[in-house]
């Protein structure tokens, strides 16, 4: 998995993370690979970036990925799980 030209959103497999670069900051979320399923435990965005869309972003990038990788996503951190419930057409996508 890599970010593709229409996904800012890639996939840092040696850090166990995905990440996105806004305005030179770099917003991530850790995962653990579980099979096909891929375990978000932690989203977290530099200050410089929070309140302006940029873990929003990310999570539509990793949603991205897993459309394109064939993987499912388990939100196990606070945000990945509450960004998960706002967006019940994704649920497919969700365990």
């Amino acid at each position: 998995m890599s970010a593709s030209t229409d996904n800012p959103v890639r996939d840092n497999a040696e850090a166990h993370r995905f990440e996105l670069t806004e305005n030179g900051f770099i917003a991530f979320a850790t995962y653990r690979r579980q099979g096909e399923t891929v375990a978000i435990p932690h989203v977290e965005a530099p200050p410089e970036l929070r309140g302006k869309g940029t873990a929003d972003r990310l999570m539509q990038g990793i949603v991205k990925l897993a459309e394109a990788g064939n993987f499912k996503i388990a939100p196990r951190c606070p945000y990945a799980a509450a960004w998960a419930k706002r967006h019940p057409e994704l649920r497919h996508l969700f365990v």
